[in-house]
């Protein structure tokens, strides 16, 4: 029997330590969207984007040039294989040239993206923890990046006071 009550006290205590947290979420998405920082950091990418989006066209042409070249002499019977083997060369170093040059361009793009976006979700994190800790919350979960299935009435949507917080 002391077992018994022993374990249905032990089963029933982390329910009512729960009903005694508060919970609250927020939408950092929603938060991130709004910081005029981000503007500036998409403004930059995007120019950098350009960048090498030009350089990238100006590859692909001179591959598109080597290639064409190639194709000409290994259709033309009279071309010594010397000849045709060297443009063959060509193309797969050119082709090589953009693939590296691609990944290159999209790594540097990822590492510049990364950089310019953290300052911008500290700042964010930190406002959230400020507010959560100001409101003596116990959790505050981030529906941007975690699915809340249901949320009651007693959970305090805190998305507002972030961004106020903010001064967004």
């Amino acid at each position: 029997m002391i077992k018994r009550l022993l374990l249905i006290a032990v089963a029933v205590l982390p329910l009512v330590a729960a009903a005694q947290a508060r919970i609250a979420i927020v939408d950092s998405r929603q938060v991130f969207d709004a910081m005029p920082e981000k503007a500036t950091a998409e403004a930059t990418l995007k120019a950098l984007s350009d960048t090498y989006n030009k350089e990238f066209a100006q590859l692909r042409a001179d591959f598109d040039t080597k290639f064409a070249d190639y194709q000409a002499v290994a259709n033309d019977a009279s071309t010594p294989a010397t000849i045709r083997d060297r443009r063959m060369q060509e193309v797969q170093e050119g082709n090589k040239k953009l693939q590296a040059f691609e990944q290159a361009a999209a790594a540097d793009l990822q590492s510049r993206r990364d950089a310019l976006m953290k300052p911008i979700n500290e700042r964010i994190q930190a406002a959230i923890k400020a507010v959560g800790d100001e409101g003596e919350y116990d959790l505050v979960l981030d529906t941007a990046t975690t699915p809340v299935a249901y949320a009651g009435s007693s959970v305090v949507d805190l998305t507002a006071a972030v961004m106020a917080k903010l001064g967004l």
